[in-house]
């Protein structure tokens, strides 16, 4: 019998359409903390342990006994949109790559879901788009996406299935591309599911969305309910940063049932809209009570502020100050990153460890009440930013955060990198000589990610809304394109568009 022949491949990007930094061609080509863009054999020799999806399907892949044919791999952090000019780049080779590869059997791919281009609202639509005009309807495509997924019609109508993450953090990514091999294989044996997509009516913030607290809890509870015997179901909360008409949670399921799986777990969802919400902090206010929990003789581990609006995971820069200045203003102790910042990074490791060095720090990407944090620091430790994350979320992945530094100004120390990625590993503050352990407060620029590596360690959790371009409050985003209607958060006011509001086609017809 001859094996299946499946082509495998991905393009992740996570896109607020609000951010201050778009994504260039570069950016995937060398994927700071992502890791650089993968061709051929190299995905299968670099993927394989990973926690990513495409590594789930890697490993099913090859105890199925199929020919595993990889393509092209890319990844890089959330920002602004993709620029034309790597889209163009990227989905022309990747799909040259798998049309190379055939006749094929059936295709895997692990996309985010939520990629915005300068010249596209539907990254991954257009994609799939493209690749059944090229390989024919029949073929089966089975698609990975992130939980912060925005699916849109193009995406459900050329995907034969879209098998999503289901935590917050994202611990089971290997697992969802599994789950998702699998149902290719099903595809291979017996045909093509039947398939149901449910749109909600409200979005919600994603500093709300962990997948270990209620509401989200029981939701994916329920949805493991409604899956397995042949059924796949997933729950995507969206990426409310997308301003675009089809940012919008959804529900999608496939295989025997699937109508009524969809309406179950959709009627769940917006009963629960209520319970997305949580208490959120100003800076001066986050860290007086994180200095007051720190002192309680039944606090036991670091209090964990996250600075959820300058989350790099979410499309933000990871240098506004706003968190800085609290500490330093309250006299707290602890450490804060990371703050992406080349410039003081290069500046340390050229002034060397002992040396103070008087900088004015980071508050570069304009945003709205912020800016640079000038003073004296201490060079405490520099580093070249390479190390093996340990934690649950990156699990294995060689972190190349270039050029680092820890800082230190009064009780503060703050780690400086010259590469972009969410602080949500414990090994991020080690590589710069940091114990995050024995710190009486870490601030972490993350919203969720960062409970996977230390909650398990933290006395206590706090969201702090200092400055920054992810608004805790989707409410607070100055949307224009949405679906009108649409309620901006957990029972939030509807959106109705502002007049004379430029359409997509009109944005490019004008360049």
């Amino acid at each position: 019998m001859t094996a299946s022949r499946i082509a495998i491949g991905g393009f992740l990007h996570e896109t607020n359409t609000f951010g201050p930094s778009k994504a260039t061609y570069e950016d995937f080509a060398h994927g700071g903390g992502s890791g650089r863009m993968l061709r051929g054999g190299e995905i299968l020799e670099t993927c394989a342990d990973m926690n990513a999806a495409i590594s789930g399907a890697i490993r099913h892949g090859t105890q199925a006994g199929w020919d595993l044919r990889p393509t092209l791999f890319c990844s890089t952090s959330p920002s602004a949109h993709v620029t034309r000019d790597a889209f163009e780049r990227i989905a022309d080779e990747l799909i040259e790559r798998i049309v190379a590869e055939g006749p094929l059997d059936g295709l895997f791919l692990d996309l985010h879901g939520a990629m915005v281009c300068e010249h596209l609202d539907d990254g991954e639509g257009e994609l799939l788009t493209r690749l059944r005009d090229r390989l024919g309807a029949d073929l089966p495509i089975v698609v990975c996406l992130d939980l912060h997924a925005n699916v849109t019609d193009a995406m459900f109508a050329h995907a034969d299935t879209l098998e999503s993450y289901r935590t917050y953090p994202h611990v089971d990514m290997a697992q969802t591309g599994l789950r998702g091999a699998r149902a290719l294989g099903r595809m291979l044996e017996g045909g093509k599911p039947e398939k149901a997509l449910r749109v909600a009516p409200f979005l919600t913030a994603i500093a709300w969305q962990c997948t270990d607290a209620a509401p989200a809890k029981d939701l994916y509870a329920h949805l493991r309910e409604l899956a397995g015997e042949g059924r796949d179901v997933s729950f995507n909360m969206g990426f409310p940063a997308a301003d675009f008409p089809q940012c919008r949670m959804s529900v999608t399921a496939y295989g025997p049932g699937a109508d009524e799986a969809a309406d179950s777990l959709m009627a769940a969802i917006e009963a629960a809209e209520p319970d997305f919400t949580g208490e959120v902090f100003s800076p001066a206010d986050g860290v007086a009570e994180a200095i007051r929990l720190a002192g309680l003789p039944e606090t036991d581990g670091p209090v964990i502020i996250a600075d959820t609006q300058d989350n790099p995971g979410a499309g933000a820069d990871s240098n506004t100050t706003g968190m800085i200045r609290a500490m330093v203003d309250a006299g707290a102790r602890g450490a804060l990153g990371n703050l992406y910042d080349p410039e003081a990074a290069r500046a340390a490791h050229a002034a060397g460890e002992g040396a103070t060095l008087r900088i004015a720090l980071g508050g570069r990407s304009r945003v709205a009440g912020d800016a640079p944090f000038e003073a004296e620091f201490l060079v405490e430790r520099v580093s070249d930013g390479a190390f093996t994350a340990t934690g649950p979320y990156y699990r294995g992945r060689k972190m190349q955060m270039g050029p680092s530094a820890c800082l230190r100004i009064g009780d503060l120390r703050i780690v400086v990198v010259s590469a972009k990625a969410q602080m949500a590993d414990r090994a991020m503050f080690r590589q710069v000589g940091i114990v995050p352990e024995e710190e009486p407060i870490l601030v972490v620029k993350s919203s969720v990610h960062f409970r996977a590596d230390f909650a398990p360690v933290a006395g206590a959790l706090l969201v702090c809304a200092a400055p920054g371009p992810m608004a805790v409050d989707p409410a607070l985003l100055p949307w224009t394109r949405l679906e009108p209607g649409i309620r901006l958060g957990a029972l939030g006011p509807a959106f109705a568009p502002p007049e004379n509001v430029p359409t997509k086609e009109t944005e490019n017809a004008r360049h």
